[in-house]
């Protein structure tokens, strides 16, 4: 497996620890009637997320948001390892946007301002320099 498909199954086992960190929470603060519910809005009153504490709320967006990265650096890491573009310049790449998501989570659960921006553009700028790598 090449580094970067590694940083990918880690980002991966991120994702599920992000998710636990989130679900947790949420069900203690919401109850098993809501959250096993159908979640209609219009049943609940609003969104669940509206109804959690701003912390389990920025951990559901912070989650959110690592679904829609996940995505752009999995395009990455197969794009770069199926082109055999591997090599240290792309595995770097890959291991700061693997550490840049695990910052991500406490600067966006305790609202580091601007630096939660800055990790996540961080993130972003190496999944992105892994793709112009790959083209290279």
């Amino acid at each position: 497996m090449t580094p970067e498909l590694t940083a990918l199954t880690l980002a991966a086992l991120l994702q599920v620890v992000q998710f636990v960190l989130m679900a947790v929470p949420a069900n203690l603060e919401l109850g098993q009637g809501k959250t096993l519910s159908p979640r209609d809005r219009d049943r609940l009153g609003g969104s669940l997320e509206d109804m959690l504490s701003t912390r389990t709320a920025r951990l559901y967006r912070a989650l959110d948001n690592h679904f829609e990265g996940l995505i752009l650096f999995s395009i990455a890491c197969v794009v770069v390892t199926l082109g055999e573009k591997s090599g240290t310049f792309t595995t770097i790449c890959a291991y700061i946007y693997l550490i840049a998501r695990i910052a991500y989570i406490p600067a966006y659960a305790f609202g580091w301002s601007p630096w939660r921006s800055y990790i996540w553009m961080t993130g972003f700028s190496a999944t992105t320099a892994m793709l112009i790598a790959a083209l290279i």
